[in-house]
């Protein structure tokens, strides 16, 4: 069960994720989730939003100049409480995947439980080894609802 993410690569320059934020809330987009790497030339920044906005914000930001393009990420519900996150990390271990970039969910859905994106070297894979664990992966549906 996999949910679109849009991913953003900005000039390492002070003021170009201030730029882009306000371009994308003057337009109405609504971020629910955002993080940012960097490299010493450029960053990306990978966020949620809701999927109905996702065209849009595409749009707007290829009209302004960005680079940007949407993939699929997993989000995953793990326990709230220490060892919920190592023990999903182990589990990916053990199943022979590796995390490419990982980031948290900034709004709560399901209560005792945290959110995370993951982006899996093999997609497909996780989401068997998760359904098998019944590692709760919530979908674009209840993504869109929050």
């Amino acid at each position: 069960m996999f949910i679109q993410q849009l991913s953003v690569f900005l000039e390492n320059n002070t003021g170009t994720l201030q730029a882009m934020t306000e371009l994308l809330g003057k337009s109405g987009i609504d971020l629910l989730a955002l993080s940012l790497a960097d490299t010493q030339s450029f960053g990306i920044v990978r966020t949620i939003i809701h999927s109905d906005q996702m065209d849009i914000a595409l749009k707007i930001l290829r009209e302004n100049g960005y680079i940007a393009k949407i993939n699929q990420v997993i989000c995953a519900a793990v326990p709230d409480r220490p060892m919920g996150l190592s023990e999903l990390l182990d589990l990916i271990q053990k199943a022979g995947l590796s995390v490419e970039y990982m980031y948290s969910f900034l709004r709560a859905f399901i209560p005792g439980t945290a959110h995370l994106i993951l982006r899996l070297d093999d997609g497909a894979k996780a989401e068997q080894i998760f359904d098998l664990h019944n590692i709760r992966m919530l979908g674009q549906k209840e993504v869109d609802a929050l």
